[in-house]
């Protein structure tokens, strides 16, 4: 909301000013209102908006030095210790935490439209058999708008509703198809008697030959791991499915988007960075001098520390209990490799060069060592962090669609190319 204080900018060589407002959010640092900047003949130079605010949301609260991270306005720690991921998607989307016969009609009406046109499957064997999953997670997703075009009105509240619902229930099947078809392995039907994880794990484990029993230790881990990376306010694929969104594109091709914005290395491939560390290191036996060699920034200690978080992250505690439970559950404490990282985490969080850095371990050192755990091959750990991403992304598209004062993004720029200059015949040249 607008406040009754004001920036004044004096420019043109003290000659002239400008007023800006000051607006405040529940939340969080005053933002100054610079949309009136212009008029100066100016623009602002902000590479990577690290300094500006793209947006309104109600959506997701992050203050990185007190390592706070809010839901809606609830924590992240009670959202994972005591609510389940359908819940948090419920709560992303809607603004508040749903009723119990909300709860239900949400979870059957997400659980049952978990199948996929039968046409889509036909759609994967376009792709080669090598194909990397979030290489088949873009396009299959961003194919959505062609099976299901009755739901492509943006500006039809019910069309966005369908186009929702549709896009949570079915990024599992999918992603899980991603998985099947990489190995060859025939496509599991997803089972509305599962709960939302539990249901994933089968559609990748699952055989034609059995019956899966998901275990439910696993079940919970999966489900904790959806929740923590369910939003994290305005990062580079919530930005990129916000800018695409826009410009009306179809919800599916906005999450297509996202998907592909997060598949970078430096944005969704923290966790599969902590186990190829781990692989590098390779025994506790050279710990130390891989320690040392950190130190001596010889090396890069990846799952520690965050650019967001310069305290410990909120999410990162949860995700360490539930790594420990995952390994004793599995019968892994003693497994080589997570032998290995727990000794890291201990030398981390112990030695001064860390914790006076606040190189804490963040939520990427556990989930990795988890989805590890879970049997879950390192190039599909992108493709779990897309599913629950997606619920994130498709509840700030709706909030911005739903905005009457949202307009097309258009960033500017800082032009350094040629100045004009005339075509020159290629004889001439």
């Amino acid at each position: 909301m607008e406040t009754n204080r004001k920036v004044t900018l004096t420019h043109n060589e003290g000659k002239e000013t400008i007023d800006l407002p000051v607006l405040e959010g529940t939340l969080g640092p005053d933002v100054v209102d610079i949309r009136s900047f212009s008029k100066t003949g100016m623009f602002t130079f902000d590479p990577g908006f690290l300094a500006t605010a793209s947006c309104e949301s109600k959506i997701t609260f992050i203050d990185g030095d007190l390592g706070q991270l809010y839901y809606r306005g609830y924590p992240i720690e009670q959202l994972a210790e005591d609510s389940d991921y359908l819940e948090t998607c419920y709560l992303l989307i809607y603004g508040e935490l749903p009723s119990a016969e909300e709860k239900k009609n949400f979870q059957h009406t997400i659980m049952h439209h978990t199948m996929v046109h039968e046409q889509l499957t036909s759609f994967f064997k376009g792709f080669r058999r090598d194909s990397h999953p979030m290489a088949m997670m873009v396009g299959v997703v961003g194919a959505l708008s062609a099976f299901y075009q009755d739901s492509l009105d943006i500006a039809n509240p019910e069309h966005r509703k369908v186009a929702i619902f549709r896009l949570i229930s079915k990024i599992p099947t999918i992603a899980a198809m991603c998985f099947r078809y990489s190995i060859g392995a025939p496509f599991m039907y997803p089972r509305n008697d599962l709960s939302y994880s539990a249901n994933f794990l089968h559609m990748m484990f699952a055989t034609p030959c059995e019956k899966y029993e998901p275990n439910p230790v696993l079940v919970q881990a999966l489900d904790r791991i959806l929740i923590l990376h369910a939003d994290h306010e305005q990062n580079a694929s919530t930005s990129t499915v916000r800018l695409a969104g826009s410009s009306g594109a179809n919800p599916f091709a906005c999450i297509a988007a996202g998907i592909a914005c997060l598949w970078g290395p430096a944005h969704g491939g923290a966790n599969e960075a902590v186990l190829k560390m781990l692989d590098e290191i390779g025994s506790e036996d050279n710990i130390e001098e891989f320690i040392q060699g950190v130190k001596d920034k010889r090396y890069r200690l990846m799952g520690f520390g965050h650019r967001v978080y310069k305290n410990m992250d909120p999410r990162a505690s949860i995700m360490r209990r539930t790594c420990y439970d995952v390994l004793t559950e599995l019968g892994l404490e003693n497994d080589p490799k997570f032998k290995l990282a727990m000794k890291l985490e201990k030398i981390a969080l112990e030695d001064p060069y860390f914790v006076e850095r606040k190189l804490y371990p963040n939520v990427d050192f556990y989930s990795g060592i988890v989805l590890s755990a879970l049997n879950i091959p390192v190039s599909m750990f992108t493709v779990i962090f897309a599913l629950a991403r997606t619920v994130g992304w498709i509840s700030h598209w709706n909030e911005m669609i739903s905005d009457p004062q949202q307009k097309i993004g258009r960033p500017r720029q800082l032009y350094t190319g040629a100045p004009r200059r005339d075509y020159v015949p290629v004889d001439k040249r």
